[in-house]
């Protein structure tokens, strides 16, 4: 059985882990593993990912595996990071890049949008930029609000970068190792409430990234889960919950909890989106709720429910109704409070029963 050498706060453990039982920190990390064995063009680079094997242990045992040539720590300066990846990926290298929390990508933006996801198009097809930039996002570890954001709609308004939210380690997997084949910049945004699992909607505790939890099985050898194609990770005919990430869990727990025979749609990636899967849905139930952790106004909610009220609208019992975070900065102390969770999902989904 194969052996996972995880470095812990300084100290080094080692312990047995069945290959075909991960978490998401365990299929993230086989991702890398698989890729860099693959393909040595790639290589992986962000804060305290080489030695220490970042903050979330997505990155332990690469370096020692592969060296500091292919693995290594970068100094503390996000802007930095992203430009030389993007320098890298001309170059004909296939950088992943770890900035630590989403929260900390402000400082990176310019070079996110104003350079990669325009390489392709400036250049007249002449350079692309296949870069990966990870970053784990949303709340669930009492971080504040600089380590909870959830900024997903700030990359799906941009042309030219591809966005990706995994709902389980499976498709992390899967969908981890498609980005880094992927000849065009991936923004790939890991759930921090996912990484260890077991998660089933009522999760009141931070994680805690020391702990294993396996969750689903996933194939230990390289495969790609084709970026673009929703799931539907349960059927059902009253109504449909178009979501992703963390809120794909949620959404679940409340279509149990209520009785009401809801159909959830795991998006997988926001750009590109899998309308057809979308639309059939909703076109079959006649009622869609859209969900997601980030804030109301201006999420990526919105977006769904204007392309969803467009295509489907002769279809629709009831207005597209949004379930989000409420529209206030993010709070430390009440973060369970801001969460939808199934309590309020399933309140909403009785709403639009009855519409």
């Amino acid at each position: 059985m194969p052996k996972c050498r995880r470095i812990l706060f300084g100290s080094v453990t080692t312990w047995d882990i069945d290959m075909t039982q991960m978490t998401m920190i365990t299929a993230i990390q086989n991702a890398h593993d698989v890729a860099m064995a693959r393909d040595e063009n790639v290589v992986v680079f962000g804060e305290d990912v080489g030695y220490f094997g970042g903050v979330f242990r997505c990155t332990a045992g690469l370096q020692q595996k592969y060296g500091s040539a292919r693995c290594f720590d970068a100094p503390i300066s996000e802007l930095g990071i992203v430009g030389a990846g993007v320098g890298m990926a001309a170059y004909g290298l296939k950088p992943v890049i770890e900035v630590q929390f989403a929260d900390y990508m402000y400082p990176a933006y310019d070079q996110i949008v104003s350079e990669a996801a325009r390489m392709r198009y400036r250049s007249g097809g002449e350079f692309t930029c296949p870069m990966v930039v990870r970053m784990p996002t949303g709340g669930g570890i009492w971080g504040g609000q600089t380590h909870s954001q959830s900024p997903e709609a700030l990359f799906t308004h941009v042309s030219g970068l591809k966005t990706v939210i995994p709902s389980n380690p499976r498709d992390a997997k899967g969908l981890l190792l498609a980005a880094i084949a992927d000849p065009d910049p991936v923004v790939f945004l890991e759930p921090k409430r996912l990484y260890n699992g077991p998660f089933d909607g009522y999760h009141d505790r931070p994680v805690q990234p020391w702990k294993k939890h396996p969750l689903g099985e996933v194939d230990p050898d390289y495969y790609e889960i084709p970026l673009g194609t929703a799931a539907v990770a349960r059927e059902g005919r009253d109504l449909s919950i178009v979501t992703y990430g963390t809120m794909v869990h949620v959404a679940q727990a409340a279509a149990e909890a209520t009785g009401i025979d809801a159909e959830v749609i795991d998006l997988r990636t926001l750009i590109p989106l899998d309308t057809e899967t979308v639309m059939a849905s909703v076109q079959k139930t006649g009622r869609c709720l859209v969900l997601h952790e980030a804030t109301l106004t201006s999420g990526f909610g919105a977006e769904l429910a204007a392309q969803i009220q467009s295509e489907c609208f002769y279809h629709l019992e009831a207005p597209v109704l949004r379930v989000a975070g409420w529209d206030t900065p993010y709070p430390h102390a009440q973060e369970w409070a801001y969460f939808p969770g199934p309590d309020r999902v399933g309140r909403n989904m009785k709403k639009l029963m009855e519409a």
